[in-house]
């Protein structure tokens, strides 16, 4: 039963006002990591976190008051100038507001949190009593102590180095040793390798929080970490887009009527050409306000993507204090919008591509310094609108990729051969990190190394009907550029013909219409070749990607280019070009078919997944395939 029952609504207005101030008062605490004498915005935080803790006692949430109020105890301090910000402090308060947000999960699910963790809990009560933090390099010296101590023989003396990340939290049978941190709050080590310092208990949980931010992993087995267990079924819209809406229902309503009287007009045999302009002049205006109203429908779906872009600062800030590292992250563009569904499915790739770029695009401090480089890196996230679709990228300022240190990689992890690994070139090279199972890591952490990461990103990008782009120069950085369509409801499309039966392009790939000339095509290595201003270009009839029996009389031809690669798809005729709505089909859904939709005439037309349809013969987007079709069509130019 709910421990809320009575309060649910109460309750999903407190999560839903509570969470947003959390995620804004995170954006702040590492805003004021750079700024801390930064007085309006101490305030601000101070703020947020007040009324998060006044919700929380409204619902008698005692475990999150309790917590809350140490916390905010804490700011207070700041406030006054009893205390002073730096980075040992900011690991404690965002190990609190980790905790507080790790409740907000169990809230989400209609039950009281458990009480926070006593490491947490003690390290906030050490600070407001005023006992020091340990330094950075207190912290190093014990947990090289602490690993000495532990490990025997070989494994001893390479503690004496750089600890790992499974070293900032003590691990036992794959899970995190809660009982080693209770034995740093009494100060004795009941396995008998001495006292452990309060320092380096809530280092631990720190680490431990940021590791738990990756999907798929929790930090306790009772509850989510974070509030939404799916996907919101609510969203925010501004009034004046609702009122949009609102109107142009009603102009529709006075068409409807206005068509009524004409139709009863014509039905009653007065088809005079005043009449017949009327319908003619009532139909276009229809036409227009119901063109209108899609697209004010469609805003209402939009949001900014700031939304999304204001969950990573605190991520970063958090994996670069867990691996040593000092990283700025700039956010650009968080004004611009994008479909709320898009939204959610973009998370998981940011997530990755953002952890991707601190751990292993950015380098260490003595690295940075010994290159000339400013110690803090810079990761920017941004976001902007190019016509009718949003290009993210994520450019950093680190270590770049070298093409030959992936391909032998590659080879090293299986991905692939050393025959196929000389066929290519540098842009297939870098490629290679979006194939499954490819690291450069040697070792597994808690951030990396297995090989699922990367795959996963491309994999979620093009089921949003996305690309995406890498650029990289060794020593100066690297750049991921994702491009995708505003919204996925309503899709432009090429419409085709094979015989009678139409099929739907996304225009988003469609580059130029071209007429089927018998005469100007051409057989290169068995295979038809078409030239097109120069360039020798294959021909893939439509009817054979179908697997459709072709006779080899296609009269139309579509300029096709994703991924970098060109080529015509051979089809019979063309319908025009329209905005369709995209219909999922229940229960199935056949290869290389991405949905259904109605044309004006009431046919079914199939919208076509050409990424899908292609990936068989070897012209997919990336790696291995997309290397293969630059060879192929090299070979065709020379001859």
């Amino acid at each position: 039963m709910s421990d809320f029952a009575g309060n649910e609504e109460l309750l999903q207005d407190f999560l839903m006002e509570a969470s947003e101030l959390l995620s804004d008062v995170d954006n702040k605490l590492v805003e004021l990591e750079k700024r801390p004498d930064d007085r309006a915005l101490l305030n601000d935080v101070f703020r947020g976190f007040h009324t998060i803790k006044g919700g929380a006692g409204f619902l008698s949430a005692t475990s999150l008051v309790e917590l809350c109020h140490r916390t905010e105890n804490l700011f207070d301090k700041l406030r006054v100038g009893e205390l002073e910000l730096g980075p040992e402090l900011m690991d404690v308060i965002m190990a609190a507001t980790g905790e507080v947000r790790h409740m907000f999960g169990a809230l989400s699910h209609a039950t009281q949190p458990e009480p926070a963790e006593a490491a947490i809990l003690a390290a906030l009560d050490d600070v407001l009593a005023g006992k020091p933090l340990p330094s950075a390099a207190d912290k190093r010296q014990a947990r090289q102590k602490e690993q000495a101590a532990r490990q025997p023989g070989k494994e001893r003396a390479q503690s004496a180095g750089k600890p790992s990340d499974e070293q900032l939290v003590p691990q036992r049978d794959g899970q995190p040793d809660w009982g080693y941190l209770m034995n740093t709050l009494t100060g004795h080590d009941m396995s008998g390798s001495g006292p452990v310092s309060i320092g380096q208990a809530v280092e631990g949980a720190v680490a431990e929080m940021a590791a738990a931010e990756a999907p798929g992993k929790s930090r306790r087995d009772q509850g989510p970490v974070t509030v939404a267990a799916g996907k919101e079924t609510t969203i925010r819209v501004d009034t004046e887009r609702l009122d949009n809406v609102l109107t142009l229902s009603g102009e529709i309503g006075l068409i409807k009527n206005r068509l009524t009287r004409l139709r009863s007009d014509l039905l009653g045999g007065r088809n005079d050409t005043d009449t017949m302009r009327a319908l003619d002049e009532a139909v276009g205006q229809l036409d227009l306000l119901v063109g209108s109203l899609q697209n004010a429908v469609m805003k209402t779906r939009m949001q900014p993507i700031g939304r999304l872009f204001n969950k990573y600062p605190r991520l970063a800030r958090d994996l670069a204090r867990q691996l040593g590292k000092e990283v700025d992250l700039v956010l650009l563009g968080e004004e611009t919008e994008i479909d709320k569904t898009m939204l959610e499915d973009l998370n998981d790739p940011l997530v990755h591509l953002v952890r991707n770029a601190v751990d292993h695009g950015v380098e260490e401090p003595e690295d940075r310094e010994s290159a000339g480089k400013p110690v803090k890196s810079t990761v920017q996230l941004s976001a902007r609108q190019e016509g009718d679709h949003v290009v993210i990228e994520i450019i950093d300022d680190g270590r770049g990729m070298r093409p030959d240190v992936i391909r032998m990689k590659a080879v090293e992890k299986g991905v692939i051969s050393a025959e196929e690994a000389n066929t290519l070139d540098e842009k297939a090279s870098i490629n290679l990190i979006f194939m499954p199972g490819f690291s450069t890591k040697t070792e597994v952490s808690s951030v990396s190394g297995r090989g699922v990461g990367m795959d996963v990103v491309k994999t979620n990008i093009h089921r949003l009907n996305g690309e995406i782009d890498v650029q990289s120069e060794p020593g100066k950085g690297s750049r991921f550029t994702i491009s995708l369509p505003l919204t996925m409801a309503i899709l432009p499309v090429l419409v085709v013909r094979l015989g009678d039966q139409p099929f739907a392009l996304p225009l988003s790939l469609v580059r130029e219409i071209l007429p089927m000339i018998p005469g100007e095509l051409q057989q290169v290595t068995g295979k038809a070749t078409m030239v097109v201003r120069g360039e020798v270009l294959p021909v893939i009839p439509l009817a054979t990607l179908l697997g459709w029996p072709h006779d080899g009389a296609n009269t139309g031809g579509v300029l096709l280019e994703f991924a970098g690669v060109k080529f015509i798809l051979a089809i019979d005729s063309f319908a025009g070009r329209d905005d369709v709505v995209i219909k999922s089909l229940e229960g199935f859904k056949p290869r290389g078919v991405a949905g259904v939709t109605l044309s004006s005439d009431g046919q079914i037309v199939l919208i076509l997944d050409l990424k899908e349809l292609l990936d068989d013969t070897g012209w997919t987007s990336g790696g291995i395939g997309q290397q293969q079709a630059r060879a192929w069509m090299a070979s065709m130019q020379a001859h």
